[in-house]
């Protein structure tokens, strides 16, 4: 094992080793860096496709299952602020909440599961201020494409369908 962190390399020509370190912190990606230039690795971005192979310019549809929790607030204020945030934004299905947890069921239109997971990573903390959200952190996430939501609502084992739709206790 090199001691390189993902999203570094180790310098040209030489050893991944600069003072027992293994790479340099906060390395930016494509950078020159005087003294031991250093770049960082490269991958495959979500998305791309390979030679030959028709990009796919159509976004998708996923069902994005966000789950947060922290210290309990009080339900009225809980109910509150899911019921702003369903206003703010009609996208979203559902929500139950008690008071110190919530579950947030929605669809996300999106290329890939990268870029719906960042949204959905993103919501709560966003409009936390404007919906009056509680100071929860995000403690799930569950991103499925349209098919495979199907097919688990058709075998009977996947989430209950997001009826009825609204904000409502657990």
């Amino acid at each position: 094992m090199s001691g390189v962190r993902p999203g570094t390399a180790a310098p040209r020509g030489g050893t991944a080793s600069r003072g027992g370190t293994g790479a340099r912190s906060g390395g930016a990606r494509g950078a020159n860096r005087a003294g031991g230039e250093e770049r960082a690795l490269t991958s495959v971005a979500a998305g791309d496709r390979f030679h030959g192979e028709e990009p796919e310019h159509t976004p998708r549809l996923w069902h994005v299952t966000l789950s947060v929790s922290g210290a309990r607030a009080p339900l009225t204020e809980v109910r509150r602020a899911l019921e702003q945030l369903a206003h703010d934004h009609p996208f979203l299905l559902t929500s139950r909440y008690a008071d110190d947890h919530a579950e947030i069921r929605y669809w996300e239109e999106a290329r890939d599961l990268h870029d719906a997971a960042a949204v959905a990573l993103r919501l709560w903390g966003e409009h936390r201020q404007t919906a009056g959200l509680p100071p929860w952190e995000i403690v799930g996430l569950e991103v499925i494409d349209r098919a495979t939501y199907h097919q688990r609502i058709a075998a009977g084992y996947g989430p209950a369908p997001a009826t009825p739709v609204g904000v409502h206790p657990f």
